[in-house]
């Protein structure tokens, strides 16, 4: 979202017909605004829930991802205060207020240029890098979500976290507009791999065991391994853009199934290798692993 609009979120959990007082004081006065692209539509003159009533039960937790690419994490400047964000939201933990923004928002750009929906499980906060994972607890009722922080704010001067008006409802503060939430980072790496059986053998095939290679034989590394070769070719063309070597897909079959492995190389010495490992864990392109061959 623009800055210009993130400023609106002063106001974004003060709701209408009795719920402004969830705020310490009231937001500036409304005006008339045009819809920006993305927008379905004018925007609501003050921020507040859908008119229309959905069982937000039904909506499903964001899905920790491993993200590939940068992360959004530049510093910024709203309202005179200067922000640096955090390069790593892993193991960020904080506990304090959470609000929400809804209507007036609804269809309009997030920070990481995404249209934001009150019905998806997202989040705005001021300094995790975005996109970033992160289970909100309701320290009042221990209600829990997964949701992904894809935009900037709250700026209102208490709060840790916006949510999306469907992660305020299923925490159960919609109608109150905030609450006392313990925020916590997770690595989406680990998450998978406790909670999908198959990912290990997918994208984090086991370590080899490598022996020093005589000189000008190369080493190679392994970034990934995927059933599809879509999912592999958009890894390697990420790659490419990265690495000053060359990078291909090695098709193996394995247990009746293709798997498309991810390489690079070759690389003149273990050193090298160290150091392009280093180079794809610091851009956020996975773990690689050394492998004896290509």
């Amino acid at each position: 979202m623009n800055y210009h609009l993130l400023a609106l979120r002063l106001g974004a959990a003060c709701l209408v017909l009795g719920l402004l007082s969830a705020c310490s004081s009231s937001p500036r006065a409304p005006t008339a605004e045009p819809s920006t692209a993305g927008s379905p539509g004018p925007r609501p003159l003050r921020d507040g829930p859908p008119d229309h009533y959905m069982d937000v039960s039904q909506i499903p937790d964001a899905v920790p991802t491993p993200h590939m690419g940068p992360y959004k994490a530049t510093p910024y400047t709203v309202f005179g205060q200067h922000y640096t964000p955090m390069q790593d939201g892993r193991n960020y933990r904080e506990t304090g207020l959470a609000s929400w923004y809804g209507t007036k928002f609804h269809g309009q750009l997030t920070a990481n240029g995404e249209d934001y929906d009150l019905y998806g499980m997202t989040a705005a906060h001021k300094t995790l890098p975005l996109p970033t994972y992160v289970r909100v607890t309701n320290l009042e009722n221990n209600r829990s979500i997964i949701v992904r922080v894809n935009d900037r704010g709250p700026f209102y001067s208490d709060r840790i976290i916006d949510l999306s008006y469907a992660g305020a409802k299923k925490l159960g503060f919609a109608e109150r507009g905030t609450a006392m939430v313990r925020v916590e980072g997770i690595d989406p790496v680990v998450w998978q791999q406790q909670n999908n059986p198959g990912y290990l053998v997918r994208n984090n095939p086991p370590q080899e065991v490598v022996q020093p290679r005589p000189a000008g034989q190369g080493l190679y590394l392994q970034v990934g391994a995927f059933s599809s070769d879509v999912a592999a070719e958009q890894l390697r063309l990420r790659l490419q853009n990265v690495v000053n070597t060359s990078v291909f897909v090695s098709p193996v079959q394995q247990n009746a199934q293709t798997l498309h492995r991810v390489r690079l190389g070759p690389l003149a010495s273990h050193d090298e290798a160290q150091r392009v490992i280093e180079s794809l864990r610091s851009a956020n392109l996975g773990n690689a692993t050394l492998v004896t061959s290509n």
